[in-house]
Order: structure tokens, then C-alpha cells, then sequence
């Protein structure tokens, strides 16, 4: 098992009823990911994200389609994928009434651990997540980052290989966010844990995530690295800047035949263009320019975002794709076991 993908779907696909009209959440997501990998799914709203996990994760079955996640069929083995997996959803875990440390110790009864393996598997994860301080404290008295914490915790209790994250940093301050990505990646170095997640930041995504899957209107339409998908689909944004708009017009035609980018005027006295490799290209460019008489008053470059990426494939960046669109929390005659199964999350 251990050198098979640790998540294999192959066609899943989810369609659901809403006001007598058929609406598929996700058309076709096949893909592989390997153990101890760091993948992020990104999307608008409304794309299928959510609704992708909580297939791969058995709260929610396919219309058609399978999968195997950590080596189990998600419809014919769906317990032995729950117990496989640690899964952390949207809305928080904890009972609110009940102490943090007797939440994980209750997580770990539902396991089927032992008492004492419950007890030592609880405290390692209030000392690796920083939970000491607040171990004695209910749940309901928690910030939103120590809850997003405790619901890691949670999901880890049970040592799962694999775990899922659903935006597990939406609405957590920089500093809790920064804390939270420390001791996922922390996981990953102490434990070799593979993370699947979803997030809005696209910035998280790019910093740490070693591939990148987007997803729009239940399609996958990229999959690769960060890194090459900047490259490949966006581009740096180059600029430069000259004293006059005849000098801006000659300029095209030079940099032109550097690249088989256009090249097109920008403002009064500027000209631009969006191309690969553009720290290699800009001061080609600069030199072609001061060998033709044309001098660059100010030559800038911007690296591309995994935004410019979805602008690049779709037309709308993130944000706009997102305005309107419904979240993909549809409903149906098979959402509401998963709804309540979510709410205190796949473990429970």
C-alpha cells in the first residue's frame, strides 16, 4: 500500500435537484496523489471544491464515479475510510460545552483507542498544536484560532495518514494563520502526513502547497506547480516607461521581436507586456532599446499570482468568479447525513 496514491478518483460526479432543476457540482474530477504530499484545491465559490471532499471523504456520495482513498473504496469501504482519514470542515468540531482535553480524549473513545493510549495521543497533540494553556478551558470559550487548532487535533487524534482541510484559515487573523500553516507543515515534517485542503488565500496555496489543482463550474482546469503554472499560463507583468509617446511607439516594434507576447501601449508614455521568464527578458529588453536610441526612463516586473493564473484561463480573476455564484452546499435527498456528519466533523 504504501506505494500506491494515497487518493485515486477516477470520473466523480455529483449532481443534485434544486427547484426541479438538475445542477452538477462536479463533472469528471479524476486525478492521483501520492503519500506525503501537500496539494491545494483551489476555486470561486460555487466551483465543487467543498462538495469534492465531502465525496473523497464519505460524507457525500457520488452520482457516478469512484474513488479509493488511502487504499479503500469510498462506496463499498466507506468505514474503513473514515477511519483512514482525518477530515476537518468548515464549521468547528468541539462540543462547545465539553473541556478541549476531554474532547480528544472522548475522539479517541470513538476510535476505540484505549484509555491510555488516548491520554498520551491527546497530550502530544495539545503540546505539538499549543494547546496547553487553554486544555482545561470548554471549547465555546476559545478564539477562532485555537478552535481551528482543536479541530486539527481532532482530525490527527487518531494518527490518520491522510487529512482533509476545508479553508481551514478563513476567518483567522495574519498571526493565526501564520501559526496554523506552521504546525500543518509541521505534520507533514514530523509525521509524514499527506494534506489535501482547500483555501480562499491564494497566497497560502503558492507559498506552500507543492501542487496546485483549480477548479471552476465542477471541472479541474489546471494541475501542476505553482511555480509552472505562473509561469506557463501568466507571466510576468513587464512595464516600461519612456519620456515621450513616440519613443512608447518605436518601442513596441524593438521588443517585439524579442518575444512572440504582444506588446501594447500602456497609458501616455508606457508599453507592456505579460510573458514568461520575464526577469530574463526585461533587461534583453532594456539593452535592444538603448542599442536602438531609446531610452527607458523605468522598467518594472511583477511576478504573476495564482489569480493571474484563473485570469488567465477563465477571463475573471477568483474574486469576480466568486460574486453571486452560490456556494457548493447544495441540497438534496443526500446532503442532510452529510450536513450533520460535517458539523462535528468525519470522525465523529
Amino acid at each position: 500500500m504504501t506505494s500506491e496514491p494515497i487518493i485515486e478518483a477516477h470520473s466523480l460526479t455529483k449532481r443534485f435537484t434544486v427547484k426541479k432543476k438538475t445542477v452538477e457540482a462536479v463533472t469528471d474530477l479524476t486525478f492521483q496523489v501520492e503519500r506525503g504530499a501537500l496539494v491545494a484545491f483551489l476555486g470561486p465559490n460555487g466551483a465543487g471544491k467543498s462538495t469534492s471532499l465531502r465525496m473523497l471523504t464519505t460524507l457525500m456520495p457520488p452520482t457516478s464515479g469512484t474513488a479509493r482513498v488511502v487504499g479503500h473504496d469510498i462506496l463499498k469501504q466507506p468505514a474503513a475510510v473514515r477511519s483512514s482519514i482525518g477530515y476537518v470542515g468548515q464549521l468547528t468540531s468541539g462540543s462547545f460545552a465539553q473541556r478541549v482535553r476531554d474532547e480528544l480524549l472522548s475522539q479517541g473513545a470513538f476510535y476505540g483507542m484505549s484509555a491510555a493510549a488516548s491520554r498520551t495521543r491527546a497530550d502530544e497533540l495539545i503540546e505539538s498544536l499549543d494547546l496547553a494553556p487553554f486544555a482545561t478551558r470548554s471549547v465555546q470559550q476559545l478564539s477562532g484560532g485555537q478552535k481551528r487548532r482543536l479541530d486539527i487535533a481532532l482530525g490527527l487524534m487518531h494518527a490518520p495518514p491522510l487529512l482533509f482541510l476545508d479553508e481551514p484559515s478563513t476567518g483567522l487573523d495574519p498571526q493565526s494563520r501564520a501559526n496554523l500553516w506552521q504546525h500543518i507543515l509541521d505534520l507533514r515534517t514530523e509525521h509524514g502526513t499527506t494534506v489535501f485542503l482547500t483555501t480562499h488565500y491564494l497566497e497560502e496555496a503558492d507559498r506552500y502547497a507543492e501542487r496546485v489543482m483549480v477548479m471552476d463550474k465542477g471541472r479541474v482546469i489546471a494541475d501542476d506547480t505553482a511555480t509552472r503554472l505562473k509561469s506557463h499560463l501568466a507571466g510576468d507583468l513587464l512595464t516600461l516607461s519612456f519620456a515621450t509617446t513616440a519613443d512608447a511607439d518605436a518601442a513596441i516594434a524593438v521588443v517585439q521581436t524579442l518575444t512572440d507576447r504582444e506588446v501594447a501601449r500602456d497609458g501616455q508614455a508606457s508599453v507592456t507586456l505579460t510573458a514568461p521568464d520575464g526577469d530574463a527578458l526585461l533587461p534583453a529588453a532594456v539593452r535592444a532599446l538603448d542599442a536602438a536610441g531609446l531610452r527607458v526612463d523605468r522598467a518594472t516586473g511583477v511576478p504573476p499570482t495564482l489569480d493571474d493564473v484563473f485570469l488567465a484561463l477563465t477571463g475573471r480573476t477568483l474574486r469576480e468568479a466568486g460574486e453571486g455564484e452560490p456556494s457548493d452546499e447544495h441540497q438534496d435527498e443526500n446532503t442532510q447525513p452529510a450536513a450533520a456528519a460535517e458539523k462535528t466533523g468525519v470522525q465523529r
